[in-house]
């Protein structure tokens, strides 16, 4: 164990070594012997030391001054806290980025991730001098030893409740729909008090990207008109109809999807999933199941299907289904999305909602039962902003409710 000397006794050590020097005309080092033994068995080298780092003060030898390297031990040290300070800023930058105002258990939690490597002192001392400010490191303690409020339990139990609704509705929901959906629950929160929680939570909607087009225009001129300009409303179920195909990646390539949405309840009527784009294996296999399940072909008037001019859509095989269904025929300009927004909207939520939750799927049988039970989820649980944040099955029996309930004039 080293041993530790006063500035006393080090001057003592070295005016001995200088006058041994002096009156012996020896080397150093056996002046440090003679005076180490004197001083009661202090080893020669410590002696020497201290003897060169003397010379070294006072000019004498070349070297690093005292002065020298307490300061360059000063600036070290300087540089370690400011590098230091410097990492915990980067890591709080994601912490300070949407907003300036964080709660209190929102500070707390960054300070219990990341203490074990800055230290609960220089994260409080750092964050506490930026814009945003912090907790002190005091308020962090009283905070970590203070019972849990009642406004943290609430939260606890609110948390896992979100947890279980978002998962419900395929983890897509935001702040908005989530709070709908809560609402629907049972649980009485402000739509702030849900994005509170979501953001404690970690949970988010998802977001919608582009996507490619997968019909091709037909190369024979087309004369049938656009019957829906724009207009995606209607006043009761089963009068326009909007219909589109999307892709979905597969590990031996694509495979194909396609929807037929009402437009008043937003109920997709009919879908199918094919491996090709041919119109008997895709499209017409939609319009049959639309037409199967809503009993829209026996004898309903006023009925419109309207799609864009692909291929698919303006062929003689699928006129000639729409004419023997008697359902109208109705496209929009080529290559404009804005004539059918509606249909794209659906492919869009159905790419955003389930096919993206994936990187690739396996192929058409994987994608196949995955699309029926988000299609079944789309029509009885999701709730669609458009329609009153209700579920397309809500609206539908409304209508049917009203009808009945309207008395039949003589």
């Amino acid at each position: 164990m080293s041993q530790k000397y006063s500035p006393e006794f080090k001057a003592k050590a070295l005016q001995l070594i200088e006058e041994r020097v002096r009156a012996e005309q020896c080397s150093g080092w056996a002046a440090c012997t003679v005076v180490g033994e004197a001083l009661g068995g202090v080893s020669p080298h410590t002696l020497r030391g201290w003897w060169k780092q003397s010379r070294i003060d006072r000019g004498e030898a070349p070297g690093v001054s005292t002065g020298e390297s307490g300061e360059m031990r000063r600036l070290r040290r300087g540089n370690l806290e400011l590098r230091r300070a410097n990492e915990n800023l980067r890591k709080a930058s994601a912490f300070f980025v949407a907003e300036l105002d964080r709660p209190h258990d929102e500070m707390i939690r960054f300070i219990d991730e990341h203490r074990d490597r800055f230290g609960v002192e220089a994260i409080c001392r750092v964050l506490s001098a930026t814009e945003c400010g912090f907790i002190t490191s005091r308020g962090y303690r009283a905070a970590k030893t203070r019972a849990p409020s009642a406004r943290a339990l609430r939260d606890e139990i609110l948390v896992a409740e979100l947890r279980r609704v978002h998962a419900e509705n395929y983890s897509v929901y935001g702040v908005r729909k989530m709070h709908h959906a809560m609402r629907r629950a049972g649980w009485d929160l402000g739509r702030d008090q849900v994005a509170r929680l979501m953001r404690a939570a970690g949970l988010q909607g998802i977001r919608r990207g582009r996507k490619p087009v997968t019909t091709r225009p037909a190369e024979a001129p087309d004369a049938r008109a656009d019957l829906v300009e724009r207009q995606f409303t209607a006043q009761r179920p089963h009068q326009p109809w909007v219909a589109d195909i999307t892709y979905v990646r597969i590990l031996t390539g694509f495979c194909h999807v396609a929807f037929i949405t009402d437009v008043c309840t937003r109920r997709i009527v009919g879908w199918a999933v094919a491996a090709s784009l041919h119109t008997a294996g895709l499209p017409l296999l939609a319009l049959e199941h639309a037409l199967v399940v809503t009993g829209a072909g026996r004898g309903r008037q006023g009925l419109v299907h309207h799609s864009g001019r692909g291929a698919q859509y303006v062929s003689s095989a699928y006129s000639d289904a729409l004419i023997t269904a008697g359902v109208k025929a109705s496209v929009g300009t080529v290559g404009d999305s804005y004539d059918n927004a509606l249909a794209e909207t659906v492919n869009g939520l159905y790419k955003a909602e389930l096919i993206c939750s994936k990187r690739l799927w396996e192929s058409v049988e994987a994608v196949e039962p995955a699309t029926m039970g988000w299609v079944h989820w789309w029509n009885t649980a999701r709730l669609h902003e458009a329609l009153g944040h209700h579920t397309p099955a809500e609206v539908e029996v409304a209508y049917t409710h009203d009808q009945d309930a309207t008395p039949v004039t003589p």
